[in-house]
């Protein structure tokens, strides 16, 4: 009983350190995939450059 609740403890903890290391990667390929990131066209586009310049100053 004992080596199952260990063995059943040690995979809890794999799935969730799995499921950390993964879920970025996952959110960024599905943003990628469905196009849900910002439209850099445009205004969208000055926008961008502007804040990104006044986040490195």
């Amino acid at each position: 009983m004992t080596a199952l609740a260990t063995s059943a403890i040690l995979s809890l903890r794999v799935l969730i350190l799995t499921g950390l290391l993964m879920a970025p990667i996952g959110a960024v390929a599905y943003t990628k995939a469905a196009g849900l990131g910002i439209g850099k066209t445009g205004a969208g586009l000055v926008l961008f450059v502007t804040l990104q310049r006044q986040a490195m100053s």
